[in-house]
């Protein structure tokens, strides 16, 4: 008879930093990012509640990885646009397809501002923006293209947050939403590619 006892094996997760961002992006979709905890993010991905805080600390990290990962999600998919319309129609589907990270990447109060990973994601997605608008020609977008920069944004986020809370509903009806704005647009930047 053995007196040895079994060793333990170490836990192993795999990518536990991927997991709780998954976890956590399903409960901003669900719930909205006042209904995120670490303690419960663990528990859905099966590990101890200190876990999570290895990789981001506390849920201020944690949401501040969420919005930098979305502005980085959103430079990558405005950057491919063919013109302005095209960057605005791109914006509007990717608040579609990744409400979660929407709603967190611009609700300051929740980030860790002074973040590098945040403030370069951020940064490139301005970029991406400022490179469609300013491949309008003057007449299209007016003299000042920053300030034909701050109308597109307005226009496309107004856009998305208004649909994503379902206020646009009735205006938009069975249409697809993106060939929706794609009129806006035109109505707004009459030089933009049609």
């Amino acid at each position: 008879m053995s007196t040895t006892k079994p060793t333990k094996s170490p836990y192993h997760h795999g990518d536990l930093r991927r997991a709780v961002l998954a976890a956590a992006l399903d409960v901003i979709a669900a719930d909205g990012p006042s209904g995120l905890s670490l303690r419960d993010l663990a528990r859905r991905a099966g590990v101890s509640h200190a876990a999570p805080a290895h990789h981001f600390k506390d849920r201020t990290g944690l949401l501040t990885a969420i919005a930098a990962e979305g502005f980085g999600l959103l430079a990558a998919t405005i950057g491919e646009a063919a013109d302005l319309k095209d960057a605005g129609v791109r914006y509007v589907r990717f608040a579609r397809e990744h409400p979660a990270h929407f709603q967190v990447m611009f609700a300051p109060e929740l980030l860790r501002e002074g973040d590098l990973e945040l403030a370069t994601a951020r940064a490139l997605a301005g970029d991406a923006l400022s490179g469609a608008v300013s491949a309008v020609p003057p007449e299209g977008r007016g003299p000042d293209a920053r300030l034909a920069g701050v109308a597109a944004w307005s226009l496309a986020h107004g856009f998305a947050t208004l649909l994503l809370g379902h206020n646009l509903d009735g205006a938009v009806g069975e249409r697809e939403p993106e060939e929706v704005f794609r009129v806006l647009a035109g109505m707004l930047f009459r030089g933009a590619a049609d």
